[in-house]
Protein backbone atom coordinates (compact mmCIF):
# COMPACT_ATOMS: atom_id res chain seq x y z
CA UNK A 1 0.00 0.00 0.00
CA UNK A 2 1.22 3.61 -0.53
CA UNK A 3 1.49 5.77 2.99
CA UNK A 4 2.74 9.01 2.22
CA UNK A 5 5.44 9.58 4.98
CA UNK A 6 5.36 13.35 4.71
CA UNK A 7 3.87 15.84 1.97
CA UNK A 8 6.91 14.72 -0.84
CA UNK A 9 7.36 10.79 0.12
CA UNK A 10 4.80 7.81 -0.62
CA UNK A 11 5.18 4.35 1.12
CA UNK A 12 4.38 1.12 -0.90
CA UNK A 13 3.37 -1.35 2.19
CA UNK A 14 0.48 -2.61 0.27
CA UNK A 15 -1.22 0.25 -0.87
CA UNK A 16 -1.14 3.12 -1.17
CA UNK A 17 -6.67 9.73 4.45
CA UNK A 18 -9.01 12.26 3.84
CA UNK A 19 -11.64 14.03 5.44
CA UNK A 20 -14.62 11.44 5.45
CA UNK A 21 -18.03 12.46 5.75
CA UNK A 22 -19.36 10.70 8.29
CA UNK A 23 -21.19 13.22 11.09
CA UNK A 24 -19.03 10.86 14.10
CA UNK A 25 -15.88 13.22 12.89
CA UNK A 26 -14.74 14.66 16.05
CA UNK A 27 -15.78 15.24 12.97
CA UNK A 28 -15.31 -11.45 -8.25
CA UNK A 29 -18.64 -9.33 -7.62
CA UNK A 30 -20.88 -8.59 -5.00
CA UNK A 31 -24.16 -11.09 -4.01
CA UNK A 32 -26.23 -10.17 -6.32
CA UNK A 33 -29.73 -8.59 -5.65
CA UNK A 34 -33.02 -11.27 -4.87
CA UNK A 35 -35.27 -8.65 -4.83
CA UNK A 36 -34.00 -5.70 -6.22
CA UNK A 37 -35.68 -2.15 -6.92
CA UNK A 38 -36.87 -1.93 -10.58
CA UNK A 39 -34.70 -0.73 -12.71
CA UNK A 40 -35.82 2.82 -14.49
CA UNK A 41 -36.07 3.06 -17.64
CA UNK A 42 -32.72 4.35 -19.08
CA UNK A 43 -32.37 8.00 -19.44
CA UNK A 44 -30.05 10.74 -21.18
CA UNK A 45 -27.00 11.29 -18.94
CA UNK A 46 -27.50 15.39 -18.79
CA UNK A 47 -31.80 14.33 -18.15
CA UNK A 48 -32.12 16.45 -14.88
CA UNK A 49 -35.81 15.17 -14.94
CA UNK A 50 -34.37 12.24 -14.31
CA UNK A 51 -33.52 12.95 -10.59
CA UNK A 52 -36.63 12.87 -9.15
CA UNK A 53 -37.70 9.21 -10.26
CA UNK A 54 -34.28 7.63 -9.25
CA UNK A 55 -34.90 9.57 -5.73
CA UNK A 56 -38.07 8.32 -5.42
CA UNK A 57 -37.43 4.51 -6.73
CA UNK A 58 -33.84 3.76 -4.91
CA UNK A 59 -34.46 5.96 -2.22
CA UNK A 60 -36.39 3.40 0.11
CA UNK A 61 -32.85 1.56 -0.25
CA UNK A 62 -30.71 3.89 1.23
CA UNK A 63 -30.88 3.69 4.78
CA UNK A 64 -29.25 5.57 7.87
CA UNK A 65 -26.59 4.02 9.94
CA UNK A 66 -26.71 5.65 13.76
CA UNK A 67 -23.60 4.02 16.26
CA UNK A 68 -22.55 4.41 19.54
CA UNK A 69 -19.54 3.86 21.39
CA UNK A 70 -18.31 4.15 25.20
CA UNK A 71 -14.86 6.23 25.82
CA UNK A 72 -13.42 5.52 29.22
CA UNK A 73 -11.40 8.56 30.16
CA UNK A 74 -9.56 9.05 33.19
CA UNK A 75 -10.82 12.09 35.43
CA UNK A 76 -8.29 15.13 36.13
CA UNK A 77 -7.22 14.65 39.66
CA UNK A 78 -4.59 16.05 40.98
CA UNK A 79 -5.27 15.51 44.55
CA UNK A 80 -3.92 12.56 47.14
CA UNK A 81 -5.48 9.76 45.27
CA UNK A 82 -2.84 9.88 42.25
CA UNK A 83 -0.47 11.45 44.46
CA UNK A 84 -0.07 8.29 46.96
CA UNK A 85 -0.33 5.71 43.85
CA UNK A 86 -4.20 5.18 43.89
CA UNK A 87 -6.29 4.34 41.01
CA UNK A 88 -7.66 7.13 38.85
CA UNK A 89 -10.84 7.67 38.61
CA UNK A 90 -12.71 6.90 35.13
CA UNK A 91 -15.33 7.90 33.11
CA UNK A 92 -17.30 7.04 30.86
CA UNK A 93 -19.03 8.95 27.63
CA UNK A 94 -20.96 7.72 25.04
CA UNK A 95 -19.76 9.19 21.69
CA UNK A 96 -22.59 8.68 18.45
CA UNK A 97 -22.73 8.90 15.29
CA UNK A 98 -24.46 8.94 11.90
CA UNK A 99 -23.90 7.77 8.32
CA UNK A 100 -25.32 6.02 5.36
CA UNK A 101 -25.52 3.03 3.73
CA UNK A 102 -27.44 1.21 1.12
CA UNK A 103 -29.62 -2.07 0.83
CA UNK A 104 -27.75 -4.63 -1.91
CA UNK A 105 -29.53 -8.16 -0.90
CA UNK A 106 -33.16 -8.76 -0.02
CA UNK A 107 -32.18 -10.29 2.83
CA UNK A 108 -30.60 -7.62 4.73
CA UNK A 109 -26.81 -7.00 3.56
CA UNK A 110 -26.14 -3.63 3.84
CA UNK A 111 -23.11 -1.41 1.80
CA UNK A 112 -21.44 1.29 4.26
CA UNK A 113 -17.84 2.86 5.55
CA UNK A 114 -15.45 1.39 7.08
CA UNK A 115 -15.49 4.86 9.14
CA UNK A 116 -19.22 5.11 9.82
CA UNK A 117 -18.99 1.71 11.97
CA UNK A 118 -15.32 1.67 13.35
CA UNK A 119 -14.94 1.38 17.03
CA UNK A 120 -19.13 0.77 17.40
CA UNK A 121 -20.50 -1.01 20.39
CA UNK A 122 -24.02 -0.57 18.99
CA UNK A 123 -24.63 -0.05 15.05
CA UNK A 124 -28.63 0.59 14.43
CA UNK A 125 -30.14 0.50 10.82
CA UNK A 126 -33.10 2.68 10.14
CA UNK A 127 -34.99 2.48 6.89
CA UNK A 128 -36.62 5.37 4.81
CA UNK A 129 -40.08 3.91 6.52
CA UNK A 130 -38.88 4.11 10.42
CA UNK A 131 -38.27 0.48 10.66
CA UNK A 132 -35.21 -0.17 12.98
CA UNK A 133 -33.26 -3.08 12.76
CA UNK A 134 -29.44 -3.74 15.39
CA UNK A 135 -26.71 -4.24 12.91
CA UNK A 136 -24.18 -6.52 12.69
CA UNK A 137 -21.01 -5.81 11.11
CA UNK A 138 -19.84 -8.72 8.83
CA UNK A 139 -16.42 -7.71 7.79
CA UNK A 140 -14.67 -4.10 7.71
CA UNK A 141 -11.63 -2.92 6.02
CA UNK A 142 -9.89 0.54 6.92
CA UNK A 143 -7.56 0.48 3.26
CA UNK A 144 -10.26 0.47 1.19
CA UNK A 145 -13.14 2.60 3.96
CA UNK A 146 -15.98 -0.45 3.38
CA UNK A 147 -17.93 -2.55 5.42
CA UNK A 148 -20.64 -4.85 5.20
CA UNK A 149 -23.43 -4.77 7.75
CA UNK A 150 -26.06 -7.62 8.17
CA UNK A 151 -29.75 -7.02 9.23
CA UNK A 152 -32.00 -9.40 10.39
CA UNK A 153 -34.90 -8.94 7.79
CA UNK A 154 -36.98 -10.09 4.16
CA UNK A 155 -38.27 -8.89 1.22
CA UNK A 156 -36.09 -5.37 1.71
CA UNK A 157 -35.66 -3.01 -1.11
CA UNK A 158 -32.39 -3.28 -2.86
CA UNK A 159 -30.55 -0.43 -4.76
CA UNK A 160 -29.42 -1.93 -8.38
CA UNK A 161 -25.63 -2.10 -8.60
CA UNK A 162 -23.71 -0.24 -12.03
CA UNK A 163 -20.95 -0.30 -13.93
CA UNK A 164 -18.55 2.57 -12.88
CA UNK A 165 -15.78 1.84 -15.31
CA UNK A 166 -18.25 2.93 -17.85
CA UNK A 167 -18.49 6.52 -16.02
CA UNK A 168 -17.30 9.82 -17.64
CA UNK A 169 -16.94 12.69 -16.10
CA UNK A 170 -19.46 15.23 -16.90
CA UNK A 171 -21.93 12.66 -16.76
CA UNK A 172 -25.27 12.93 -14.31
CA UNK A 173 -24.59 12.54 -10.48
CA UNK A 174 -27.15 11.55 -7.57
CA UNK A 175 -26.40 11.28 -4.48
CA UNK A 176 -28.58 10.45 -1.53
CA UNK A 177 -28.22 9.72 2.25
CA UNK A 178 -28.39 11.38 5.95
CA UNK A 179 -26.73 14.67 6.16
CA UNK A 180 -26.39 16.12 9.49
CA UNK A 181 -29.12 13.73 10.36
CA UNK A 182 -31.17 14.77 7.93
CA UNK A 183 -32.37 11.70 6.66
CA UNK A 184 -32.96 10.80 2.39
CA UNK A 185 -31.29 13.73 1.24
CA UNK A 186 -31.06 13.92 -2.44
CA UNK A 187 -28.13 16.03 -4.11
CA UNK A 188 -27.19 16.21 -7.85
CA UNK A 189 -24.73 16.74 -10.16
CA UNK A 190 -21.99 15.32 -12.28
CA UNK A 191 -19.35 12.96 -12.63
CA UNK A 192 -16.44 15.77 -12.19
CA UNK A 193 -13.32 13.53 -13.24
CA UNK A 194 -12.58 9.53 -12.73
CA UNK A 195 -10.35 7.31 -11.56
CA UNK A 196 -8.63 10.31 -8.96
CA UNK A 197 -5.57 8.26 -7.15
CA UNK A 198 -4.89 8.78 -3.53
CA UNK A 199 -1.50 10.50 -4.17
CA UNK A 200 -3.70 13.17 -6.35
CA UNK A 201 -5.72 14.02 -2.99
CA UNK A 202 -3.58 13.29 -0.25
CA UNK A 203 -4.96 10.41 1.31
CA UNK A 204 -2.04 7.67 0.65
CA UNK A 205 -3.43 4.82 3.53
CA UNK A 206 -6.28 4.13 1.07
CA UNK A 207 -5.88 1.51 -1.64
CA UNK A 208 -8.58 2.74 -3.98
CA UNK A 209 -8.67 5.37 -6.94
CA UNK A 210 -11.67 7.37 -6.45
CA UNK A 211 -15.15 9.15 -8.77
CA UNK A 212 -15.16 13.21 -8.12
CA UNK A 213 -18.26 14.57 -7.97
CA UNK A 214 -19.94 18.02 -6.89
CA UNK A 215 -22.68 16.69 -6.07
CA UNK A 216 -23.28 18.18 -2.62
CA UNK A 217 -21.86 15.59 0.15
CA UNK A 218 -21.95 16.58 3.65
CA UNK A 219 -21.00 15.46 7.46
CA UNK A 220 -23.26 11.86 7.16
CA UNK A 221 -23.18 11.16 3.50
CA UNK A 222 -20.66 8.70 4.39
CA UNK A 223 -21.84 5.29 3.12
CA UNK A 224 -24.39 6.44 0.83
CA UNK A 225 -24.70 5.89 -2.53
CA UNK A 226 -23.58 8.19 -5.79
CA UNK A 227 -26.15 7.10 -8.44
CA UNK A 228 -26.05 7.94 -12.34
CA UNK A 229 -29.28 8.81 -14.02
CA UNK A 230 -30.50 5.38 -14.78
CA UNK A 231 -30.75 4.82 -10.70
CA UNK A 232 -27.64 2.53 -10.62
CA UNK A 233 -25.08 3.03 -7.71
CA UNK A 234 -22.04 3.81 -9.19
CA UNK A 235 -19.85 4.54 -6.06
CA UNK A 236 -20.05 4.84 -2.23
CA UNK A 237 -19.84 8.41 -1.11
CA UNK A 238 -17.31 8.61 1.21
CA UNK A 239 -14.79 11.99 1.63
CA UNK A 240 -14.43 15.49 1.12
CA UNK A 241 -11.83 18.15 0.77
CA UNK A 242 -12.42 20.64 3.68
CA UNK A 243 -12.84 23.88 3.13
CA UNK A 244 -13.57 23.16 -0.71
CA UNK A 245 -16.76 23.57 -2.39
CA UNK A 246 -17.71 21.03 -4.91
CA UNK A 247 -15.34 18.58 -4.43
CA UNK A 248 -16.42 15.02 -3.01
CA UNK A 249 -15.40 11.72 -3.69
CA UNK A 250 -16.51 8.46 -4.10
CA UNK A 251 -15.25 4.90 -4.26
CA UNK A 252 -16.04 3.25 -7.50
CA UNK A 253 -18.93 0.73 -7.38
CA UNK A 254 -17.08 -2.11 -9.14
CA UNK A 255 -14.03 -1.82 -6.64
CA UNK A 256 -16.95 -2.64 -4.05
CA UNK A 257 -17.96 -5.31 -5.29
CA UNK A 258 -15.11 -6.98 -5.22
CA UNK A 259 -14.06 -5.90 -1.58
CA UNK A 260 -17.14 -6.55 -0.31
CA UNK A 261 -17.58 -9.98 -1.40
CA UNK A 262 -14.38 -10.78 0.50
CA UNK A 263 -15.18 -9.31 3.36
CA UNK A 264 -18.93 -11.55 3.41
CA UNK A 265 -16.90 -14.56 2.44
CA UNK A 266 -13.58 -14.16 4.54
CA UNK A 267 -14.54 -11.52 6.79
CA UNK A 268 -11.26 -9.35 6.11
CA UNK A 269 -9.35 -8.67 2.69
CA UNK A 270 -5.98 -9.21 1.80
CA UNK A 271 -3.66 -6.72 -0.01
CA UNK A 272 -0.67 -7.38 -1.75
CA UNK A 273 2.50 -5.80 -0.83
CA UNK A 274 6.08 -5.64 -1.31
CA UNK A 275 7.42 -2.98 0.93
CA UNK A 276 9.05 0.01 0.09
CA UNK A 277 8.98 3.64 0.76
CA UNK A 278 9.15 5.21 -2.76
CA UNK A 279 8.55 8.80 -4.60
CA UNK A 280 8.44 10.03 -8.65
CA UNK A 281 11.14 12.04 -8.69
CA UNK A 282 11.74 15.23 -10.46
CA UNK A 283 14.63 17.68 -10.59
CA UNK A 284 13.22 19.73 -7.91
CA UNK A 285 12.67 16.06 -5.64
CA UNK A 286 15.88 15.10 -6.52
CA UNK A 287 17.92 18.12 -4.98
CA UNK A 288 15.81 17.95 -1.72
CA UNK A 289 16.78 14.33 -1.43
CA UNK A 290 19.95 14.81 -2.24
CA UNK A 291 20.51 18.10 0.24
CA UNK A 292 18.75 15.18 3.14
CA UNK A 293 21.90 13.30 2.97
CA UNK A 294 20.04 10.09 2.61
CA UNK A 295 22.60 7.78 2.36
CA UNK A 296 22.76 7.71 -1.44
CA UNK A 297 23.28 10.55 -3.67
CA UNK A 298 20.59 10.84 -6.67
CA UNK A 299 21.62 11.34 -10.35
CA UNK A 300 18.22 10.96 -12.33
CA UNK A 301 15.07 13.12 -12.48
CA UNK A 302 13.02 10.80 -13.50
CA UNK A 303 11.52 7.66 -12.28
CA UNK A 304 10.55 6.22 -8.97
CA UNK A 305 12.79 6.00 -6.18
CA UNK A 306 13.26 3.26 -3.68
CA UNK A 307 13.60 5.55 -0.22
CA UNK A 308 13.79 2.32 2.20
CA UNK A 309 12.88 -0.84 2.33
CA UNK A 310 11.15 -2.36 4.88
CA UNK A 311 13.26 -5.55 6.80
CA UNK A 312 11.85 -8.51 6.64
CA UNK A 313 9.49 -7.54 3.69
CA UNK A 314 9.50 -9.18 0.03
CA UNK A 315 11.15 -6.58 -1.45
CA UNK A 316 14.06 -7.14 1.48
CA UNK A 317 14.23 -10.56 0.49
CA UNK A 318 14.83 -10.01 -3.14
CA UNK A 319 17.83 -8.02 -3.02
CA UNK A 320 15.72 -4.23 -3.73
CA UNK A 321 18.06 -1.39 -2.03
CA UNK A 322 17.48 2.14 -1.23
CA UNK A 323 18.47 4.36 -3.91
CA UNK A 324 17.33 2.07 -7.08
CA UNK A 325 15.63 3.89 -9.53
CA UNK A 326 12.35 2.03 -10.60
CA UNK A 327 12.17 1.97 -14.46
CA UNK A 328 9.76 -0.66 -15.61
CA UNK A 329 7.84 -3.45 -13.96
CA UNK A 330 6.63 -6.37 -15.72
CA UNK A 331 8.21 -5.11 -18.72
CA UNK A 332 5.63 -2.20 -18.08
CA UNK A 333 7.38 1.05 -18.03
CA UNK A 334 6.11 3.01 -14.92
CA UNK A 335 6.17 6.81 -14.34
CA UNK A 336 4.89 7.45 -11.34
CA UNK A 337 4.34 5.60 -7.69
CA UNK A 338 0.63 4.65 -7.83
CA UNK A 339 1.60 2.54 -11.00
CA UNK A 340 3.81 0.42 -9.46
CA UNK A 341 1.21 -0.31 -6.71
CA UNK A 342 -1.22 -0.83 -9.53
CA UNK A 343 0.89 -3.35 -11.02
CA UNK A 344 1.53 -4.86 -7.51
CA UNK A 345 -1.76 -5.63 -6.81
CA UNK A 346 -2.33 -6.99 -10.66
CA UNK A 347 0.13 -9.63 -9.53
CA UNK A 348 -1.56 -10.88 -6.33
CA UNK A 349 -0.28 -12.40 -3.71
CA UNK A 350 2.72 -14.55 -4.34
CA UNK A 351 3.28 -14.12 -7.84
CA UNK A 352 6.84 -13.54 -9.33
CA UNK A 353 7.07 -9.66 -10.74
CA UNK A 354 10.37 -8.32 -12.27
CA UNK A 355 11.04 -5.20 -11.46
CA UNK A 356 14.24 -3.36 -13.27
CA UNK A 357 15.66 -0.77 -11.78
CA UNK A 358 18.58 1.77 -12.26
CA UNK A 359 21.45 1.08 -9.77
CA UNK A 360 24.33 3.52 -9.65
CA UNK A 361 23.72 3.89 -13.61
CA UNK A 362 23.83 0.52 -14.46
CA UNK A 363 20.04 -1.55 -15.27
CA UNK A 364 19.03 -4.46 -13.03
CA UNK A 365 16.41 -7.01 -13.14
CA UNK A 366 15.02 -7.92 -9.39
CA UNK A 367 12.40 -10.57 -8.94
CA UNK A 368 9.97 -10.03 -6.30
CA UNK A 369 6.90 -11.89 -5.02
CA UNK A 370 4.44 -9.92 -3.55
CA UNK A 371 2.71 -11.46 0.13
CA UNK A 372 -0.22 -10.65 1.94
CA UNK A 373 0.05 -7.37 3.80
CA UNK A 374 0.37 -8.38 7.74
CA UNK A 375 -2.26 -7.13 9.74
CA UNK A 376 -0.31 -4.84 12.27
CA UNK A 377 0.86 -2.53 8.97
CA UNK A 378 -3.02 -2.57 7.78
CA UNK A 379 -3.37 -1.34 11.50
CA UNK A 380 -0.93 1.07 11.14
CA UNK A 381 -2.25 2.15 8.11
Amino acid sequence: MLVKTSALFSALLVAVNLSSCSSLQTSSNAQQPTNPVASPAPARRDDISAVAPVAERVGPAVVQINTSRTVRESINDFGLEQFFGRRVPEQQQVQRGTGSGFITTADGQVITNAHVVEGADTVTVVLRNGQTYPGRVVGSDTISDLAVIKIEANNLPVAPLGDSDALVPGQLAIAIGNPLGLSNTVTQGVISATDRSVAEIGIPDKRVNFLQTDAAINPGNSGGPLLNAAGQVVGVNTAIIQGAQGIGFAIPINTVKTISQQLVTNGRVEYPYIGIQMVTLTPQIRSQINQSNPGFQVTQDQGILVLSVLPNSPAARAGLRAGDVIVSVNGNRVENANQIQQQVDATGINNPMQVTVNRNGNSQQVAIRPQALPPQQNRQS
